[in-house]
């Protein structure tokens, strides 16, 4: 006779392996809605004072064009950040990963092999550098923010090593001409970021490994106990995360025709911005990759109507900062009215 299956306090199940419910994705869905149109009023409302400001070529399709182009490389990295927020963690080292990647995809030797060794190249180390942060965390239990604060110096500086400091040019015809080149009329930039949003969407809300994230971020232990590996899953969270950061030094290189230690530098924040803004709890367990989208586009727009105007940089930094705060404490008063419900 099979015994009787064992339930947990919160919902999950011992024998059968299930998770219990994440705090956010069908509880949540009316608290995400109104923080959505909120996300996409305030877009609006930026669009409207960039036309205002700048009306012969704020909406012009060239602009546009530019806009999404440049928000392509850190909306990738944006991704790969949500699933670390939602699953409780951080990565800073985001940015120098996309460096390091960038700059061993455009070695000499690696771009005489051709244009798929290059791509192949830069996402393997992306994939590698983000496994080496989920292993040291999961089981070597190093704080996230420390070991990722040791990828951040390491692969800058390996990058600098490869690189010899110097910005190393793409000779590779084949890899501008396919990822600086258009489909149905749209940039190939453009139609990444497209493909890698919808994977990432599906992947967090239609998948076990989805609801296994939201669970490990809202609780671990009580994940763990419901039968979910929680150290290869962090580490496979953060394999995600190294993984978008090799398709964003392919785009960046595209872009730029270049590889360089210096590119990524700030992508850390304006990701943990972008995915702060968008409505993903710092403390886990409970985020939208739509909000996520909807931040970077937000602070895009934003630094097209700074430069546009030709405001200073110091300014697009303090106008950041503040947005990053009121999104924080916007969030803190949400989840006590929220608790104050329940």
């Amino acid at each position: 006779m099979a015994a009787p299956e064992k339930a947990l306090p919160d919902g999950g199940s011992v024998e059968t392996g299930a998770p219990p419910p994440p705090p956010n994705p069908r509880s949540s869905v009316g608290w995400l809605d109104l923080r959505l149109a909120g996300l996409l009023g305030v877009l609006i409302v930026l669009c409207i004072v960039g036309y205002a400001t700048k009306p012969e070529s704020f909406l012009t399709e060239a602009n546009i064009s530019t806009m999404l182009r440049l928000a392509a490389a850190i909306g990738v990295v944006s991704v790969g950040m949500t699933f670390v927020i939602i699953s409780g963690g951080i990565d800073l080292s985001v940015g120098s990963i996309v460096a390091l990647a960038s700059v061993w995809a455009t070695t000499l030797a690696t771009q005489s092999y051709g244009p798929v060794v290059m791509v192949l190249c830069a996402l393997l180390v992306g994939l590698g550098c983000g496994l080496v942060n989920g292993v040291l965390i999961s089981y070597g239990k190093i704080v996230p923010f420390i070991a990722t604060l040791a990828m951040y110096a390491s692969a800058r500086g390996l990058a600098e090593r490869l690189s010899g400091r110097r910005t190393q040019v793409v000779s590779e015809r084949g890899f501008t001409d396919f990822f600086r080149g258009d489909f149905l009329g749209v940039p190939v930039l453009i139609w990444m970021l497209a493909l890698v949003f919808a994977v990432g969407w599906v992947v967090l809300n239609r998948t076990t490994f989805g609801r296994r994230t939201f669970a490990v971020g809202g609780n671990a232990e009580a994940a763990r106990l419901a039968g979910i590996d929680v150290k290869r899953h962090t580490a496979m969270v953060y394999g995600i995360a190294g993984l978008c950061c090799g398709i964003a030094a392919i785009m960046v290189v595209a872009r730029t025709t270049s590889g360089a230690s210096t590119n990524g530098l700030f992508y850390e924040l304006d990701a943990i911005a972008a995915v702060v803004i968008g409505g993903t709890l710092l403390s886990g367990g409970r985020g939208s990759l739509i909000g996520t989208l909807i931040g970077v586009l937000i602070f895009t727009v934003l630094n097209s109507i700074f430069t546009q105007n030709n405001l200073d940089t110091d300014i697009q930094n303090i106008a950041k900062g503040v947005i990053i705060v009121a999104a924080v404490l916007l969030q803190r008063t949400t989840s006590r009215r929220s608790a104050g419900r329940t």
